[in-house]
């Protein structure tokens, strides 16, 4: 008989269930308590009279374990500093959307090399998820496949759906069922309806293919997400934080009928992709909230050890994960470009004393 499907599939590897990781690398119940109270506080100055201000930072993408860790202690000390006007989540991404090609995130290719493990990659996922949340620090991702939930969301306080995919219907089925607060960003080419249009989505119920955590092809039943929020991340036109288009973005949700909470991205299409540009959408954000703008309530930085980033791969190819990160420059991106530490802690300082006044 004539072959007609999988003509193009080389191989098929089975990974372990999301149930048998989960069991091999347990959340504890200090853990699950703390996520619990994450998620309640983040939705509390999203939604509810919480005036702090939310600050998502962290590096690009999360390759080397160790320098991850590193700033996650360094991230937790400072977040501790300044707990009373200013709440900080660790950006903790493990998986990178690709416009051609290249480096997927630590998920799909976690020893740097090609060789797609995927299991190992969960499982270091989860295991550096549980080291993140063990110093009291908040953590925030994108989920980008479907499938990956199951795996480690019981592990995250806030995740986004990236400009790439607020338009996948895929997705905005995924939020549907996601447990904790999420932001959905704005499309690459600046549409914040498109954002609004995903946030009614995500609140509805839902029916859509999926796994359960045993593995089995589901259908997956949802009651809907209502705690999902505009992110503005830019786009192809340029900026979009600026007074006039936060005013715009407040007449759109209310058309719609949702929450007028809006976090800015000060990355990407924000800041050109330059990472000294960060603080300056950030002061124009403050200038906007100590202003008398209510519905601003937060925004994500993307930050490292080391300011900058690396090429990857390196030039001197290697195969193994220990022989790739030997290679690289420790503490800097190996995707988006970020700023340092230095610039990071001197960043949220201003942050705090620019908020000073709101809490008197």
């Amino acid at each position: 008989m004539q072959k007609t499907s999988d003509i193009n599939v080389l191989e098929t590897r089975v990974l372990p269930t999301p149930a048998s990781l989960l069991k091999a690398l347990p959340k504890t119940e200090t853990q699950a308590e703390f996520v619990s109270l994450a998620r309640r506080q983040i939705d509390q100055i999203i939604f509810a009279d919480d005036r702090r201000f939310l600050l998502i930072a962290g590096p690009c993408s999360i390759h080397d374990l160790a320098a991850g860790r590193d700033y996650a202690r360094r991230l937790a000390g400072l977040a501790r500093e300044v707990s009373d006007r200013v709440m900080i989540v660790m950006r903790v991404y493990f998986e990178k959307p690709r416009t051609t090609v290249g480096w997927k995130g630590l998920v799909i290719d976690p020893h740097l090399d090609g060789s797609y493990d995927i299991a190992s990659g969960l499982r270091m996922a989860r295991s550096f998820l549980r080291d993140v949340l063990d110093l009291g620090l908040p953590t925030a991702t994108e989920l980008l496949d479907p499938i990956t939930p199951q795996y480690i969301a019981d592990l995250i306080c806030w995740s986004a759906i990236g400009a790439r995919t607020t338009e996948s219907q895929t997705h905005r089925q995924m939020a549907s069922g996601l447990s904790m607060p999420l932001g959905f960003k704005n499309g690459t080419d600046g549409s914040i309806q498109t954002a609004v249009n995903a946030i009614k989505a995500a609140g509805q119920a839902q029916t859509f293919l999926g796994i359960n955590l045993h593995g089995a092809a589901s259908a997956i039943v949802t009651r809907g997400n209502p705690n999902c929020h505009v992110v503005l991340r830019g786009g192809s036109n340029g900026p979009n934080y600026s007074p006039a288009h936060v005013a715009e973005t407040e007449k759109l949700l209310a058309k719609a009928g949702v929450r007028r909470s809006i976090m800015v991205d000060c990355s990407h299409g924000n800041s050109a992709k330059q990472p000294s540009r960060q603080a300056e959408v950030i002061r124009s954000v403050l200038t906007q909230i100590t202003t008398g703008t209510t519905s601003l309530i937060g925004a994500m930085v993307e930050s490292n050890l080391m300011a900058g980033s690396q090429t990857f791969p390196p030039r001197s190819r290697a195969s193994g994960r220990g022989k790739v990160l030997a290679k690289l420059r420790y503490g800097v991106s190996i995707t988006d470009p970020c700023m340092g530490w230095a610039a990071t802690e001197s960043l949220v300082r201003e942050i705090h004393a620019a908020l000073a006044p709101r809490f008197r």
